[in-house]
């Protein structure tokens, strides 16, 4: 698989787990990647997705703690500097898209 050097999102160590988890579980078909993208972009915004998909020929190829993962070259500066986060606790379960913390400079 061709890859990209740069890496415009991060998986936290939890979403690694759970995303290994379903691919070995849930009979992601053989090929797939995890397809991280967004919806919308429009004056009302933007929705996260993030599922899996085989790589298409407008996507970049990266691989994050042994998962590949496709990414839309057009959907990249959306993206760029986020992580992918998993909660499971007893007020809810899932994966969320964060903006870490910039670091203030005083």
């Amino acid at each position: 698989m061709e890859q990209t050097m740069f890496t415009p999102v991060t998986l936290s160590a939890e979403a690694v787990k759970e995303v290994k988890h379903i691919m070995a579980h849930k009979n992601i078909p053989e090929g797939y990647g995890l397809r991280i993208g967004v919806r919308g972009a429009g004056c009302a915004g933007i929705s996260y997705i993030l599922g899996f998909d085989k790589r298409k020929e407008q996507d970049n190829a990266y691989e994050l703690e042994g998962i590949p993962v496709f990414i839309e070259k057009k959907q990249l500066m959306y993206l760029i500097g986020l992580e992918v986060a998993f909660h499971d606790g007893e007020d809810a379960r899932g994966f969320t898209f964060v903006k870490p913390e910039e670091t203030r400079k005083d």
